[in-house]
C-alpha cells in the first residue's frame, strides 16, 4: 500500500490477481530479458539514432562508486555500496527510508480516531498496521516500481541491484509476492481483530496495491505523467495509512477524508523531489515527470508550493473551526520547513535532495500529527 505507495506509495507505489507476472519488457525502450535462474549484467539499451538508425549501447559500470555507503545500501537510497548479501539486496530493494511516513500516517490516523489508548492491545494492533504499511506494502510498492524502472535504472543507476544482475528475476518476483501476500493478508488480520463486519482495512490495503501496481506497470504507468502520477503516490504515502489507522480504531469522517485527499497534495510535492535525479532516464524514454515537462527550474518551484501551500491552507481550516493553537503550531513548523527549502532544495534539488528531505520533511511530518490531533478533540 501505499497502505503503500500506499499501504505506501512512497517515495515513489500492484494487482490483486492470483496470476500476476510482471511482463518481461516495459512500454518504452524494453530491455532484454534477464535470466531466470543465473545473475547476469543487466544491457542498457539506448535509443536508435534518428539519422544513422543505429543503436549504441554503453558500458555499464560492474560496481557501484567506490564512495559507496553500505549504511546507503541498507537504506536503499542513492549512493550505495554494490552488496553481494542476497538479503541485503533484498532489503535494499524495499527502500527502508520510505517506509517512515507510512508509519507516521498510521500513527496520525490512530490519532485522529481518539480512540486509541496506551494499552497492549492497542499498541499490538498500531505495530501490526505499521507492519502491513511499511515493510510489507511499501517494500512491495518500491520492489515492483524497480522492477519496471530497470531500463530508467539502467541509464541513471546502473549499478542498482535489478539493472547490474545482482539480483535475478525469480528472486525478484517472488519478493513481490510475498510482500503483497503478506501485506493483505495482515490487513485481514486487523479486520478480524478489530471486529469488523465489513473488511475495510484489506480493502484499502487492496485499493492501495493496485494502485501502486498502475503506478509502476504499463499499459496505465501512471507515473508516465507527473501530476497524476505524483498525485498517486502522495495519496498512497498520506492519505491511505492514515484511513487505516483511523479505521482499525474508529471510523472515517468527511472531514478527514477532505483533510488528506487536501495533504495528498503536498504528498505530489514531496514525490517531486524524487524525480530530479532521474531527469536524464526520463527524458530518454519519454517519460513526462515534472522535471522533464516544466524544466528543473520550473518543477522545484511548482514542489515546494505544493507542500506549503497545503501546509498553510490546513492551518487555515484549522483556524477556521476554532482550533487556535493547533493552527499557530501547524504555522510555526511550517517556517523552519521553508527556511530549509531556501537553503538546500531551491539552490540544488540534485545536489542537496537528501539532505533536504532529512532536515525539512520532519517538520512536515510533525504537522501531519498536529492535524490529526486537532481533529481528535
Amino acid at each position: 500500500m501505499a497502505t503503500s505507495h500506499l499501504l505506501a506509495a512512497a517515495a515513489a507505489t500492484s494487482s490483486s490477481s492470483a496470476t500476476f507476472r510482471p511482463p518481461l519488457r516495459s512500454l518504452s525502450s524494453p530491455p532484454p530479458s534477464l535470466a531466470l535462474n543465473r545473475r547476469r549484467s543487466f544491457p542498457v539499451v539506448c535509443a536508435a539514432d534518428a539519422d544513422a538508425k543505429e543503436t549504441t549501447k554503453p558500458k555499464v559500470p560492474e560496481k557501484a562508486p567506490a564512495a559507496g555507503s553500505s549504511f546507503n545500501q541498507l537504506l536503499g537510497i542513492k549512493g550505495a555500496k554494490q552488496e553481494t548479501n542476497i538479503w541485503k539486496i533484498r532489503l535494499q530493494l524495499t527502500k527502508p527510508v520510505t517506509w517512515p511516513p507510512l508509519v507516521w500516517g498510521v500513527l496520525c490516523g490512530a490519532a485522529a480516531s481518539g480512540n486509541f489508548h496506551w494499552t497492549v492491545e492497542d499498541v499490538a494492533k498500531s505495530i501490526v498496521c505499521m507492519l502491513m504499511s511499511g515493510p510489507c506494502l511499501t517494500g512491495y510498492t518500491q520492489t515492483i516500481n524497480d522492477w519496471y524502472d530497470r531500463d530508467i535504472d539502467a541509464i541513471n543507476e546502473p549499478y542498482r541491484p535489478i539493472p547490474s544482475g545482482a539480483i535475478s528475476e525469480n528472486e525478484v518476483i517472488t519478493q513481490i509476492w510475498v510482500l503483497l501476500l503478506g501485506g493483505l493478508g495482515l490487513g485481514a488480520l486487523l479486520d478480524i481483530w478489530a471486529g469488523h463486519d465489513f473488511p475495510i482495512i484489506f480493502y484499502l490495503a487492496l485499493g492501495g496495491s493496485l494502485l501502486s501496481y498502475i503506478y509502476s506497470a504499463p499499459p496505465l504507468k501512471l507515473k508516465q505523467n507527473g501530476w497524476i502520477g505524483n498525485f498517486a503516490l502522495g495519496a498512497s504515502y498520506i492519505g491511505l495509512p492514515w484511513w487505516a489507522g483511523q479505521a482499525l480504531f474508529g471510523t472515517l469522517t468527511p472531514d478527514i477524508v477532505v483533510l488528506t485527499c487536501l495533504y495528498s497534495i503536498a504528498g505530489l510535492g514531496i514525490a517531486i523531489v524524487n524525480d530530479f535525479k532521474s531527469i536524464e532516464g526520463d527524458r530518454t524514454l519519454g517519460l513526462q515527470s515534472l522535471p522533464v515537462a516544466f524544466g528543473m527550474e520550473t518543477a522545484k518551484w511548482i514542489c515546494v508550493g505544493a507542500i506549503d501551500i497545503t501546509q498553510l491552507s490546513v492551518a487555515a481550516y484549522l483556524l477556521s473551526t476554532g482550533k487556535l493553537y493547533y493552527a499557530l503550531a501547524l504555522l510555526g513548523l511550517t517556517i523552519p520547513q521553508v527556511i530549509l527549502q531556501f537553503q538546500y532544495f531551491l539552490k540544488d534539488p540534485v545536489k542537496y535532495d537528501v539532505k533536504y528531505q532529512a532536515s525539512a520533511q520532519p517538520f512536515f511530518v510533525f504537522g501531519l500529527l498536529v492535524t490529526a490531533l486537532a481533529t481528535s478533540h
